[in-house]
């Protein structure tokens, strides 16, 4: 006992000399750390006042210190940026679920602005921006160079007036003009329908009205079909979907979960990091559920996306989504400003990261190109002839006619949702998925 008692000591001992051995340097070299921190501000402040002093016209210093903040916030990630106090009242607008501008949600990209998505139903939307677009120039300026936050600033203005973007897309040679009128945009979070029989949620933003909306939604839909008995199952529409509020993305997942993780956060800190857990209650009560997103979903989108996956609530269908895994805190400053800061990243209940990786989905399902406007339904559908179009063919007379009514009607709801395809192939798929996946539930 006595040999283990003085080994322990004798590590004591030990330790507290090393320890003081090497505190000397450890310091010195915090010490250098800060003084070359203080010369760096020195430098800053230097430059600011030869700018102020020397500059070829006269410069505001307010804008000026505004946009060194931003250009080190920008300089971190895409999306850490500085929020003057307009754009600060702007984004708490946004969030509310209306707003002025041109309905498009966008990033940068290795210095250039690139389109997530264009929100449904909005001017962007109508006038033909699409996912992946690359935006060059505003109203024949050039974008290239600028911050994000100086290129959507380009493209705000008055409600009513046009503003000409230049596109670079994927798949076309040269960059061409969209002109769109600039409105007032407001959102429905989730628009719902019934498709044969099963409930379409739309889900286009997570914003303040994002779950009262898919709650209601789902109550019409079921109501329509003659109760929940009746309901196939259910789509969760989420493409091209930019994302929005976290507590939004955090009640649409428990929305249809009963129990165990939604999302969990982790940050530089261990105490930075969060978990969300859902609660009992299933608003579906357990019908089938398909998710459907593309490479325009992103951030809230995946974490709703990634958690019903994750606990094989859902099939996942569509493309890849965007990887938008990092979460920003927005924080007040001075005069009403703000900083947005990247502070975590994203995880799904399995332990994934989204970050640049993105959801993949159960099944691929590419949304293919639209048919040429021209061509003839005989050429996209060719009829062949069938047993009742032989001559002499037999009757069936084995049917009575309640139940050859029954066989007319289901044929004619068959071809109505296979027109579905010609409009949405994705969502068509997502259909005939649920359509099946009730069959078996039988």
């Amino acid at each position: 006992m006595k040999k283990y008692l003085m080994a322990g000591v004798a590590g004591i001992l030990a330790g507290t000399l090393i320890s003081t051995q090497f505190a000397g340097p450890l310091l010195a070299q915090e010490a250098e750390k800060n003084t070359n921190v203080y010369e760096q501000l020195d430098l800053f402040g230097d430059v600011f006042e030869r700018i102020r002093a020397q500059y070829v016209e006269d410069v505001d210093p307010e804008a000026l210190i505004e946009s060194a903040i931003d250009g080190m916030l920008s300089s971190l990630d895409p999306h850490s940026s500085y929020l003057s106090p307009k754009d600060a009242a702007d984004m708490r607008v946004q969030t509310s679920g209306s707003f002025g501008g041109l309905g498009i949600e966008v990033t940068q990209e290795d210095g250039i602005v690139k389109v997530v998505a264009p929100m449904d139903g909005t001017p962007a939307d109508i006038a033909g921006v699409e996912t992946g677009d690359f935006i060059t120039a505003v109203d024949g300026q050039s974008v290239m160079g600028m911050t994000l936050d100086q290129t959507v600033e380009l493209m705000r203005g008055p409600v009513g007036s046009e503003i000409v973007i230049t596109v670079v897309r994927d798949g076309v040679e040269e960059p061409f003009d969209i002109s769109i009128i600039r409105d007032t945009i407001k959102l429905t979070a989730v628009r719902s329908r019934v498709e044969g029989n099963a409930i379409v949620l739309r889900v286009t933003t997570f914003n303040e009205q994002t779950y009262p909306n898919l709650e209601s939604g789902l109550k019409d839909g079921i109501e329509e079909l003659g109760g929940i008995d009746n309901v196939n199952g259910i789509v969760v529409d989420l493409r091209n979907n930019p994302g929005g509020l976290l507590d939004q993305a955090i009640k649409v997942s428990d929305a249809f979960l009963d129990e165990g993780e939604i999302v969990s956060t982790r940050g530089r800190s261990p105490e930075d990091s969060t978990r969300a857990n859902a609660t009992p209650g299933d608003l579906a009560e357990g019908k089938p559920l398909v998710v459907l997103i593309n490479g325009g979903s992103a951030s809230a989108s995946e974490i709703v996306s990634g958690a019903l996956q994750d606990h094989h609530r859902a099939v996942v269908v569509g493309t890849k989504s965007f990887g938008k895994g990092s979460v920003q805190t927005v924080m007040p400053l001075r005069s009403d400003g703000a900083m947005r800061l990247t502070t975590a990243r994203y995880y799904t209940p399995s332990g994934r990261s989204i970050q640049a990786l993105g959801i993949s989905p159960d099944i691929v399902v590419q949304q293919p190109p639209r048919q040429p406007a021209d061509a003839t339904e005989a050429e996209s559908s060719p009829r062949f002839r069938s047993e009742a179009d032989l001559r002499g063919a037999l009757n069936n007379d084995s049917l009575t006619e309640d139940q050859r009514a029954k066989i007319e009607e289901e044929r004619a709801a068959a071809e109505e949702a296979a027109k579905l395809r010609d409009e949405d192939f994705q969502l068509a798929y997502a259909i005939d998925l649920l359509k099946g996946l009730s069959k078996i539930g039988d």
